[in-house]
């Protein structure tokens, strides 16, 4: 029965999705249906938190909005994400970035690997 679900699992997931990190620069091709209508969504941000593994991973992308956080979680294997392009590599020291939520400003940001 494991067997099944994991043989399931690695079906469902997709390989061509771009390599990224924590910290991490990112533009988020998302599909959306409206109606009969299709049209591709971009949601460019830093990526704050990858979370659980296999099919079910998922990762949050925060951006700032017109002066207002905006912060979204794709599930990285979904059929409705068409590609995800890292744009610029972030130097950080941690998994998750939540501290990024109290800044404003450049220091919300995070310095590019070089």
């Amino acid at each position: 029965m494991v067997d099944y679900i994991k043989q399931l699992e690695e079906e469902q997931s997709i390989k061509e999705i771009g390599k990224f990190e924590s910290g991490d620069t990112v533009e988020v091709h998302q599909k959306i249906i409206e109606g009969t209508r299709e049209r591709v969504q971009i949601f460019k941000g830093i990526v704050i938190a990858k979370k659980h593994g296999g099919s079910k991973e998922t990762f949050t992308v925060r951006k700032i909005s017109k002066g207002v956080g905006v912060e979204k979680v794709f599930q990285l294997h979904s059929p409705n994400i068409v590609k995800v392009l890292a744009l610029k590599k972030g130097k950080t020291r941690r998994a998750k970035l939540y501290y990024l939520r109290d800044r404003i400003g450049k220091s919300g940001t995070v310095k590019e690997k070089r």
